[in-house]
């Protein structure tokens, strides 16, 4: 597979590419299928229906890699928390984590007992796969995820978690510490299941200051891939803490591939970790837009990457109002101009 081979830094005949969120609201054949599913959830529920979405943008896009459709908070959903999706506010948790005891209601085992559906899509998806595509696992860090847990939500400044980083340290460690537990037997369990890869979302990293960044997240994020990579030094794992450029010279631990997201020169990234890892991204995902920013942010990056291991994406996920045709568009584009 060459975004196997990507991962682990072997020679590669082009450049392979894929999209985050490339299984998501801009393909039509996405939204006819979640329209049948019902709501949001019951998609990620369906495994049968997850994995159709998964393996469409393999069939529409030919990216290189398909990556399982489901979401990082069914994890706490699944742990014993009311998740709901309200139309207009995204994920919304009725019952936050305030206490020590609700945070004791949460059943790991369950979680990772109930949690089933994404195995099944992962099973089905990698039966269905075409050999040489790779297929990724995946699930959100520690720290991204609680932000939802304590917030209740979406939030824009993390008051409450940020709170406790300050003044309670000891209950945010106790909360990251049984997500970490219920991640790494996830994953595992998703790699039984068929998948060749892992990515670990850090969507929120940015909200903390330089100290707090690793203590309460790349900390945690790397405790979960030394677990992986101890068990399965097979499986590339692939770290993408979004919004940190000014402490990447401290960024170091057992992974095999690190996401570079949009706001991050690729030069920088690669001056600083270029010789370590495999790096991922970057380009701006509203280049999507226009066919001419297309050209021009593939043309730079390629450049900038030139013999270096690479793996080409987004900065971050994919627009639902980008046009298919500019998305076919860019995968071809990559892969054709990076033969070597």
């Amino acid at each position: 597979m060459i975004f196997i081979d990507a991962c682990f830094k072997k020679q590669t005949s082009y450049t392979p590419v894929w999209m985050m969120r490339q299984a998501g609201r801009y393909l039509p054949e996405y939204m006819e299928v979640r329209a049948s599913a019902g709501d949001f959830l019951s998609l990620c529920k369906d495994y049968k229906k997850a994995s159709e979405v998964t393996l469409q943008p393999i069939d529409i896009l030919g990216v290189d890699a398909a990556i399982i459709f489901s979401d990082i908070l069914v994890v706490p959903l699944e742990m014993g928390m009311d998740l709901k999706f309200e139309k207009g506010e995204g994920p919304i948790f009725t019952n936050p984590i305030n206490t020590k005891k609700d945070l004791e209601k949460l059943d790991i085992q369950k979680a990772v007992k109930n949690l089933s559906y994404v195995y099944d899509a992962l099973s089905l998806t990698r039966d269905k796969l075409a050999k040489d595509k790779a297929l990724i696992g995946f699930c959100g860090s520690p720290w991204t995820i609680a932000t939802y847990m304590i917030e209740g939500g979406g939030s824009k400044n993390y008051a409450k978690c940020k709170k406790l980083v300050y003044q309670n340290p000891e209950f945010l460690h106790q909360i990251l510490s049984k997500l970490t537990q219920v991640l790494k037997l996830y994953l595992e369990e998703q790699i039984k299941a068929g998948a060749n890869a892992i990515q670990i979302f850090d969507s929120w990293a940015s909200a903390l200051e330089k100290e707090a960044f690793f203590e309460f997240s790349f900390n945690y994020m790397l405790e979960i891939a030394n677990f992986i990579k101890e068990k399965y030094s097979h499986i590339p794992v692939i770290l993408f803490p979004k919004g940190i450029s000014a402490f990447l010279d401290q960024i170091s631990g057992k992974f095999d591939v690190f996401g570079v997201d949009w706001s991050t020169p690729l030069d920088l990234a690669k001056e600083k970790l270029g010789h370590k890892y495999t790096l991922q991204g970057n380009m701006e995902p509203c280049r999507l837009y226009d066919k001419n920013s297309i050209e021009n942010g593939v043309k730079n990056i390629l450049k900038i990457m030139k013999d270096t291991p690479h793996i080409f994406n987004l900065g971050h996920g994919i627009l639902p109002d980008i046009p298919v045709e500019n998305a076919k568009y860019f995968i071809k584009l990559v892969q054709e101009q990076s033969k070597r």
